[in-house]
């Protein structure tokens, strides 16, 4: 049904619009005013003006305004009378062959309605005019400001697919999320996809394939006075413009149960707080299962954890890390949130994935004074999507190769295939991100990762 003007389509249809036109402006800057493509963006919207269904409209816009904007050859002429009956010098009569811009955007939505063309590789295979191919999916919340973009649902409905998302924490998605209902499963490492595709009792056996799609270095969100003052301490250190947390030093504060009051010549956060990383909850969410790995890498002498004997030396150093923060989100989405919107009094210090504070930097939400820090020693999480079905195949090979899309990923703080396009990002942000990630730290087998895990959930207990 229609809706009222101020919903949450419409503020998508604003944005893809102010996307659309700025790739405008990019392809045609040379030869119009940023005006005129204004102004041929204002007259192709005017022909949807009051239908229902918007789904498409931004794609109908873009290639009508593209139509109008690309230079033309000389219409097609006829003369009369012949030119063997009249002199040289005799007047011609011109009649234009051009199409109405309404008939033009008949011809647009008839060919959208009839023909989705669905790309794979050098492939081109038509659809049947019954429309998309609707997928469903469960992901990690980090990924829904992606696929809620209106310029990825263009791109995804390019290829003949429109694709809905329910989100959950990562290991939830591993562990308890029935599966049978979606086409897809979308959790942020590939441990945790390992464990989806891992048979346990009382769930049944899920046989996909797997797609590394894109990846994200664990990272800190701070705020320039929490850094002056680990920098002080000398648990922070700035290195060609990045700053860089020392892991060890952290755990050793922790264990001693160092407040903030503690720290020498503290005057500007003089709170009497543990010093803690917030977190998320470490039974249900990806981002903390990451952060303990981390953490437990480095309590066992900055070596991969393997055997129960290094399980029981770490965790009395690493579950007070988790424990002693109280409360904690089940996905990353929220403790982010309250970063961006509460300041450091809540939250000084936040483990996210580095994605999230890139988009946040591209989406003009970052406020003067934050700081993106980053673990010494980090992990890599591979966001990793599982195929449950065809097509969630489809959509896993179209999301790891096609190149609209990766660049799309890429915008959204995603580190792709091709380098190249998170560079371009970072660069045009201002986004003072590590080039290259080196200092990374392997992460625990499936099976140790998991009874980190669950000795970490007894603790709360």
């Amino acid at each position: 049904m229609w809706r009222h003007p101020l919903t949450l389509d419409t503020v998508r249809e604003e944005k893809a619009i102010e996307n659309l036109t700025r790739r405008l402006n990019d392809s045609f800057a040379d030869i119009h005013t940023p005006e005129e493509i204004e102004n041929a963006v204002a007259a192709a919207r005017r022909q949807f003006e009051g239908d229902r269904v918007r789904d498409y409209v931004p794609i109908l816009i873009e290639r009508m305004a593209r139509q109008e904007l690309t230079p033309q050859p000389d219409p097609i002429t006829m003369e009369d009378p012949p030119t063997t009956q009249a002199g040289p010098d005799s007047p011609r009569r011109r009649i234009p062959i051009a199409l109405p811009a309404a008939v033009a955007g008949v011809l647009v939505l008839a060919t959208v309605a009839t023909v989705l063309v669905v790309r794979n590789g050098d492939d081109v295979q038509a659809q049947t005019p019954s429309g998309p191919i609707t997928l469903s999916g469960v992901i990690g919340s980090e990924k829904r400001a992606f696929f809620e973009d209106p310029d990825v649902k263009a791109a995804l409905a390019k290829h003949g697919f429109e694709v809905k998302v329910d989100t959950a924490g990562s290991r939830e998605i591993a562990t308890s999320v029935d599966l049978s209902k979606y086409d897809f499963a979308f959790p942020s490492s590939t441990t945790a996809a390992e464990r989806i595709l891992q048979p346990t009792s009382g769930r049944p056996t899920v046989s996909g394939k797997k797609y590394s799609v894109f990846s994200s270095p664990m990272a800190i969100a701070t705020f320039q006075p929490i850094v002056n003052l680990l920098s002080a301490s000398g648990i922070a250190k700035q290195i060609n413009g990045t700053w860089y947390f020392d892991v060890r030093k952290y755990v050793d504060l922790a264990h001693a149960n160092w407040r903030w009051t503690n720290v020498h010549g503290n005057t500007t956060y003089p709170v009497n707080k543990r010093i803690l990383i917030t977190t998320t909850d470490p039974r249900t969410s990806n981002s903390a299962a990451m952060f303990l790995s981390i953490v437990s890498y480095v309590a066992n002498h900055n070596s991969v954890v393997q055997s129960e004997a290094d399980e029981k030396k770490v965790l009395p150093l690493v579950a007070p890390l988790f424990v002693n923060q109280g409360y904690t989100d089940n996905s990353s989405e929220g403790p982010f949130d309250d970063y961006l919107s509460l300041g450091m009094g809540k939250s000084p210090m936040v483990n996210i994935y580095e994605a999230q504070f890139v988009e946040a930097a591209v989406e003009h939400k970052l406020k003067p004074g934050m700081v993106l820090m980053y673990p010494s020693p980090t992990v890599q999480s591979k966001h990793t999507l599982i195929s449950l079905n065809a097509n969630g195949e489809k959509l896993g090979e179209l999301l790891s190769t096609d190149p609209q899309l990766q660049q799309l990923a890429a915008r959204h703080g995603f580190r792709t295939t091709d380098a190249s396009q998170f560079a371009n990002v970072v660069s045009q942000n201002k986004v003072p991100v590590a080039k290259d990630v080196i200092d990374v730290a392997d992460t625990p087998t499936y099976d140790t990762l998991e009874r980190l895990l669950d000795a970490v959930s007894k603790s709360y207990r």
